[in-house]
């Protein structure tokens, strides 16, 4: 499964369940709708990750499926460990840099603004660069990569808020980071009601 690459692509997922995703869009759309909308962005990290030339390894938030989409196009499977976010993406580095990569990149699974040149743009920065960040337009950000581990970047954050991207770049300060363009993640229902691709899921609204 292990490419000839030093580099990891680590793709956090939540387990595709009635209820349990996209809360805060559901609160619009509907539970039925908000799952139906997290799976279309489930194929869409999958379409743009499975031709990445590199490791890819997509950590489950509650358990581990054995056949689903990520069985098909070289992904390994985890499951994610920690009582937050900052500490589950902080164990899943630690784990990546204890497996001998050398540049590692995290990314959620709710993008519909990425595509694989995005992806393959942000390993290149780190060829120059110690960090690189993909700030989200809601004021956190959708992707982060690092060669050396620093681990200041996963504590005293409110995760999910509007503050976790202010805070991540005062962490990076006199450190040699990038940052990427900004990308609009899908959380709530103003960040897709005008996006022709999601207008067939909330047709009904």
């Amino acid at each position: 499964m292990k490419t000839d690459s030093n580099k990891l692509l680590l793709i956090f997922t939540r387990n595709p369940e009635l209820g349990k995703c996209k809360t805060r869009l559901a609160k619009v759309t509907g539970d039925i709708a908000a799952l139906e909308i997290y799976k279309f962005l489930l194929k869409h990290t999958h379409s743009i990750t499975k031709n990445l030339d590199v490791h890819k390894t997509v950590y489950y938030s509650e358990d581990i499926w054995l056949e689903d989409i990520w069985s098909k196009g070289n992904f390994e499977k985890k499951l994610q460990n920690g009582k937050d976010l900052g500490e589950r993406m902080a164990n899943a580095f630690k784990d990546g840099f204890a497996s001998n990569f050398e540049k590692i990149i995290i990314i959620g699974s709710d993008l519909y603004d990425l595509s694989q040149n995005d992806l393959e743009n942000a390993f290149g920065a780190l060829e120059n660069h110690d960090f690189v960040v993909g700030p989200a337009i809601d004021g956190g950000f959708y992707l982060l990569g690092m060669k050396v581990f620093k681990n200041a970047l996963f504590h005293n954050k409110v995760w999910g808020t509007s503050s976790v991207l202010e805070k991540t770049l005062k962490d990076l300060e006199g450190e040699n980071f990038h940052l990427l363009e900004s990308r609009n993640d899908v959380d709530h229902f103003e960040d897709i009601k005008d996006i022709e691709a999601f207008k067939p899921f909330i047709k009904h609204i």
